[in-house]
């Protein structure tokens, strides 16, 4: 039907309808729309005012859903990107930042910020900010409970506030005040970021001016920050797993080198136990250690003297504060402040010592593993130099028989001794020099070994009434080796040693009493420490064999008060006296050899009438007075002279 077909009644209503279309058109692509205007524009139209106000409260209505309807859509579409960017995180910090930006463009705020809650600390430290404009904010830090950031975390619910300066539901702090001062910020909301019971830190938006944040503003920012929280639970648990995995990996490494320590350890055991069943000695120990833990290493016996393995110096101080520590403990230990050794294990059996295992610098670090198979290796060590001991015991035992029944003079057992020397690998026939040493009881068999670790060639050492006897070829004795025994055997026993060499003989047991009585005669005046001949002692030692006690007794009875007289008066009568038996009684010659005048010598002689007594120049007296005088000299010469 067309226009002009219609009565006039129906081209009024259409008319009135393309004006309400009009109107309503107007009135959408408007930014401000009130009823009032609406209803007038309409009653302008001839339209019934009750209806006009119906029609103008429809278009407000319509107009503020629409414009609810878009703000949603807008939200909704920044949410699902978020959304996207999350389910594809891999730059946290990034991730954060875009969250706040977004927050603070869809908010309309002035300032935007997100602050992580640390739980060690129960502080909020701010993270990232948007709007913000002094750099004291960005740096942020807000003590426990302090705030309106303080009421978010405890009750982990969202907070706002008015007037930030007027809030007095959490505690002011001054450092906080003053940077919400620097930004201007007046009006907050705060809304946490949780993921669990756990609360990560809290999402804030501010306004410069007072801003009331409604029902749907919350709704927003939280649901930003629940997209927070996921990007901080994600990274947290990313850092977990990084440090998870490195955790595993050096668990992992430090199994492998577990392991390794577990195959070089038990190689050592193998091969120690091989080399404890060949029999092998020290030496395959060392070398064994030296391979395995790539490092030097030897052993030293208790004097010190390296026995096995590689060269290396004596300890130091500190490895020897250790090597002591050591010996208490029963424990390898480290050195610290040596630089030639890094570990010391002590060589013990129970109180006896038989010295210790240094390692020096190596390759390796040695861990504790390392450590403990060094103390297994050294009880290996300890059980061989028992063994040995125990052989060298009983060696010892064939020796000092031997010796003993070599020296006996009892020629119908001669020759089963010889045989059974022989059969020791003991050539009697070439034995015709006697070495007698004379050391303290405790000391004979370290004597003795010294002695055969000194000589060369075939020698039978023993003890045999109370000294050391080494029998040596013929050629073999000299002065010279004597001197080298007392060197070698005095560095062993570690004090004074007699060591006296008689002249060679075929006749072995009176040879070694010349020695012995020689030796005697030494310790009876006095003299401890001496390496000599008995050539020159032969006199004395001949006719006298006597206790070191009654020899003292002898000469203090004889020439006692002569010294006497001479410490009290300050005079020399015992010179004269020496002089006098050397010049056989002949005041004469002594006044020539003591360059005094003969009444001068006469005159001491009469002095000595009166210390010694009367009858002290008659054969008998006298000639004890001359084996005094003799012996006197003879000590006095020993003791003065250097060993």
């Amino acid at each position: 039907m067309s226009v002009r077909d219609q009565d006039p009644e129906q081209r009024t209503a259409a008319r009135v309808e393309r004006l309400l279309t009009d109107v309503v058109t107007l009135v959408l692509d408007s930014a401000e729309v009130t009823v009032l205007p609406v209803q007038n524009s309409l009653e302008a139209l001839g339209v019934d005012p009750a209806r006009a106000l119906d029609l103008a409260r429809s278009v407000h209505h319509v107009r503020h859903e629409h414009a609810r309807l878009r703000r949603r859509e807008l939200e909704l579409t920044a949410l699902f990107s978020s959304a996207r960017e999350l389910a594809e995180v891999r730059d946290a910090d990034a991730l954060l930042v875009r969250l706040v930006e977004r927050a603070h463009t869809m908010m309309g705020a002035d300032l935007t910020y997100l602050s992580e809650f640390d739980p060690r600390t129960e502080e909020l430290q701010v993270r990232t900010t948007a709007g913000a404009v002094s750099p004291e904010f960005r740096r942020l830090r807000v003590p426990p409970g302090t705030g309106l950031a303080g009421v978010v975390v405890r009750t982990r619910a969202p907070q706002s506030v008015l007037r930030y300066e007027e809030y007095a539901g959490g505690a002011h702090d001054p450092a906080v005040d003053t940077a919400v001062r620097a930004e201007g910020i007046v009006s907050i909301l705060g809304v946490p970021l949780v993921s669990g019971r756990d609360v990560l830190g809290v999402l804030f938006v501010a306004t410069r001016a007072e801003h009331a944040f409604g029902p749907e503003q919350v709704a927003l920012l939280s649901a930003l920050a629940s997209h927070a929280a996921v990007v901080l639970q994600t990274a947290r648990t990313l850092q977990d797993l990084a440090a998870s995995e490195d955790e595993a990996r050096g668990a992992l490494e430090s199994l492998r080198g577990h392991l390794a320590e577990r195959e070089r350890s038990s190689a050592v055991h193998r091969d120690l136990v091989q080399t404890v069943l060949a029999g092998g000695g020290l030496e395959p120990v060392a070398a064994t250690l030296a391979a395995e833990l790539r490092c030097g290493v030897w052993i030293v016996d208790e004097h010190g003297t390296v026995v096995a393995g590689t060269p290396g110096g004596p300890p130091g101080p500190a490895a020897r504060t250790a090597l002591a520590d050591s010996r208490r403990s029963g424990r390898c230990l480290r050195v610290e402040g040596d630089p030639s050794v890094q570990a010391v294990s002590a060589l013990a059996a129970g109180a006896r010592d038989f010295g210790a295992v240094l390692l020096g610098p190596g390759d390796l670090e040695l861990s504790d593993v390392d450590l403990r198979t060094i103390e297994r290796a050294t009880q290996v060590c300890a059980l061989l130099a028992l063994q040995q001991q125990a052989v060298a015991d009983a060696e010892r035992r064939i020796a000092d028989e031997l010796v003993a029944e070599l020296l006996a003079a009892e020629p119908e057992r001669r020759p089963d001794v010889e045989r059974r020397a022989r059969r020791s690998g003991i050539p009697v026939d070439d034995l015709g020099a006697v070495v007698v040493l004379s050391v303290p009881g405790d000391a004979r068999a370290a004597a003795a070994r010294a002695v055969t670790r000194t000589v060369t060639g075939p020698v039978l050492v023993g003890e045999h009434l109370g000294v050391v006897v080494a029998l040596l070829p013929a050629a073999a004795a000299d002065p010279a080796l004597v001197r080298t025994l007392h060197e070698r055997v005095r560095a062993a026993v570690g004090g004074p040693v007699l060591a006296v060499l008689p002249p060679a003989s075929a006749d072995l047991a009176a040879a070694f009493d010349d020695g012995r009585r020689t030796a005697r005669l030494l310790t009876a005046l006095g003299v401890e420490d001496l390496a000599t001949t008995s050539g020159e002692y032969l006199p004395y030692a001949s006719v006298l064999d006597v206790e070191p006690r009654a020899l003292q007794t002898f000469l203090t009875s004889t020439l006692g008060a002569v010294r006497a007289h001479d410490a009290e008066r300050g005079t020399d009568l015992l010179a004269t006296l020496r002089a006098f038996v050397r010049c056989g009684a002949s005041p004469t010659r002594t006044a020539r050899e003591l360059n005094f005048h003969t009444n001068t010598i006469l005159q001491r002689l009469a002095r000595l009438d009166v210390v010694l007594g009367p009858g002290w120049r008659e054969d008998e007296r006298f000639f004890r007075l001359t084996i005094a005088v003799r012996l006197d000299e003879l000590r006095e010469r020993l003791t003065a002279r250097p060993t």
